[in-house]
């Protein structure tokens, strides 16, 4: 839990995805469409990605938890949340306050 948390902490957007994931690609095209420098863990690349999968999956309450998006230091969620936030106005705005945006 240390470490996600850690991480999450030192950047304004971070996902963690899975390269393979279709979802989580979606996701990152987003939030890169929108200008966002957004740092993402790989949790099939990282040597500890299923130890940090584990701590997500206790988060999120669901299997697989990726993608799983923080903004600000806040777990903001899945693809739903996010796409959700940006359908009605409060992704963007969101991204503003977490210093992600600068529009």
């Amino acid at each position: 839990m240390d470490r996600v948390m850690r991480l999450v902490s030192k950047n304004a957007v971070v996902i963690f995805s899975m390269s393979s994931c279709c979802m989580c690609h979606s996701i990152k095209q987003l939030f890169r469409g929108l200008g966002v420098n957004v740092v993402v863990y790989e949790l099939d690349e990282d040597t500890r990605g299923r130890e940090m999968e584990n701590v997500l999956v206790r988060l999120l309450g669901r299997n697989p938890p990726v993608p799983a998006v923080f903004i600000g230091g806040e777990l903001v969620g899945p693809t739903d949340s996010v796409m959700s936030l940006h359908l009605n106005g409060s992704l963007v705005p969101m991204l503003k306050a977490a210093g992600a945006l600068w529009l």
